[in-house]
């Protein structure tokens, strides 16, 4: 009679009738060895909550290009990668491990279609995918998570995305000195959601193409049922005078960076000592004074600093910083609200964490095609609820409880027991380990001796034998050569004759 087999433990089930979806789906929680980042089931259900695959299948149009069939299957397949933690076209083979198809809810492609497909894009079709991007946040905005008749907060920045490759269409060296691409996004401050991106060459100047990129966001916003007041943050980089002009046309609130020109300089100086106010919420590691004073017909904010130095100093002048607004609120309101316009950095960095780590495309139209599908996977994580499980109530007069012990091994799974927690293939995230270059020098260690294992005893300095060296043959030896010579005797300077 043959031994028994290992006991079979089924930890999740999917039935091959069709598409499941999260409808379908029940999480429980019944073993602690199950690691699985199953919660790209959320997002994906919310995709198709918001109809994402039906709106690019009547809204992206590739003609007889190739990779023009199902394009809502592609760009569905690139945002469950991306939600996936996908920076490269080859992740996009994550959501086919296993029946994780069935799962999302939607077709899963292979990544050699996926490449195909993003090059063929144009700057056509990428203008085809950014409505896509804002008639989701139309559709997202009338379900119920946009701000209504609220205010509405909006920063303006821009990103270089480094890329290592010479061969990268459209990357160049920009004002930080680094290979890349220099997008320009507008994100929304009290979400962190992206309203809208563009891809740019790396050489762009900041302010490029930014006027456009300003009717475009303010035609979006507007016809995703905003009716509130509007107030646009950005720094020294966006101002121009014909921003100024276009947010006061259509009634927005802005406060923009000014550069330290010479006119600017002069505005600050004619600020009487008197006028400056100290802000008292304000790092210790600095002193820092506000005051106001006018540039042409524009309110001019100023914020000037003295930090420390290492030896905990005040540095002997001031660090300033301006930026114009056409507000008319208290002077440490619009300050302080502007300095939280650093929050458009959270943003740039859940994105480069995500798909924009990498452009991974050598053709500058599918790079920027892959800009625009990943804020909409950004939008689609920022906009999933984060589950947690809440700890079990106790009695108060119970003390904390304490690490739970490790259950028995069981006799025919004591493998599985030992082995460390892996994720399941519903949702397994491509982890890379590095490897050392084969010509790279082992280093080698020595073990650790073992507790029974006596110490080893000091030897005595003393009774230590001097290196032996190999004598120098003499040239009556069989083997002496003549450069063995030359080492042996000493060096003699030969003199010239006369």
């Amino acid at each position: 009679m043959g031994q028994p087999g290992p006991a079979q433990e089924v930890t999740f089930r999917v039935d091959d009738d069709g598409r499941v979806g999260l409808d379908g789906v029940e999480v429980v929680f019944d073993d602690r060895r199950a690691v699985a980042q199953a919660g790209v089931a959320l997002p994906a259900t919310l995709a198709g909550r918001l109809g994402i695959e039906a709106l690019v299948e009547q809204t992206v149009d590739l003609g007889d290009r190739p990779g023009a069939a199902n394009p809502g299957a592609k760009v569905m397949t690139l945002i469950s990668a991306m939600a996936l933690g996908a920076d490269c076209i080859d992740d996009c083979d994550v959501p086919r491990s296993g029946r994780t198809g069935q799962v999302l809810g939607h077709p899963v492609v292979a990544p050699s279609t996926v490449g195909t497909f993003l090059r063929s894009f144009t700057f056509g079709h990428v203008r085809q995918l950014d409505r896509v991007l804002a008639e989701t946040l139309k559709r997202a905005w009338a379900a119920g998570a946009g701000p209504g008749d609220g205010r509405l907060v909006i920063d303006v920045d821009s990103f270089v995305g480094e890329v290592h490759g010479r061969a990268k269409q459209g990357a160049a060296f920009g004002y930080p000195r680094v290979r890349g691409y220099h997008p320009i996004l507008a994100t929304r401050a009290d979400t962190g959601e992206v309203l809208h991106i563009r891809c740019r060459t790396g050489s762009a100047h900041t302010s490029r193409g930014m006027l456009r990129f300003l009717d475009e966001l303010i035609a979006r916003v507007d016809r995703a049922g905003a009716g509130g007041p509007k107030l646009l943050r950005a720094d020294s980089g966006f101002w121009n005078a014909k921003t100024f002009a276009r947010l006061d046309r259509a009634g927005w609130e802005f406060s923009i960076g000014v550069r330290l020109q010479p006119a600017v300089r002069d505005a600050i100086e004619q600020i009487d000592d008197a006028a400056w106010q100290t802000l008292e919420n304000y790092p210790p590691t600095s002193i820092a004074q506000i005051s106001e004073t006018v540039l042409g017909d524009r309110r001019l904010v100023v914020r000037r600093v003295r930090t420390l130095s290492q030896q905990g100093e005040l540095l002997p002048s001031w660090e300033h910083f301006a930026f114009a607004t056409n507000r008319t609120d208290a002077l440490f309101v619009v300050e302080a609200e502007h300095r939280q316009h650093a929050v458009v950095e959270l943003a740039i960095r859940d994105l480069k964490d995500q798909a924009l780590a990498h452009f991974p495309s050598g053709q500058f139209m599918a790079n920027a095609a892959w800009t625009v599908i990943a804020a909409l996977a950004h939008n689609l994580l920022d906009r999933t609820p984060r589950p947690s499980r809440p700890d079990p109530p106790r009695r108060p007069d119970l003390p904390p409880p304490t690490a739970r012990p490790s259950r028995s091994p069981h006799p025919h799974r004591s493998n599985l027991d030992l082995a460390s927690p892996r994720p399941l293939a519903l949702a397994h995230r491509v982890h890379r380990s590095a490897h050392p270059h084969p010509r790279t020098p082992r280093r080698l260690t020595q073990a650790a001796p073992h507790e029974d294992q006596p110490p080893p005893a000091r030897r005595d300095p003393s009774r230590l034998q001097p290196p032996v060296t190999d004598p120098v043959p003499s040239p009556q030896h069989p083997h002496y050569t003549r450069r063995q010579h030359r080492r042996a005797e000493p060096s003699r300077v030969r003199r010239r004759p006369g």
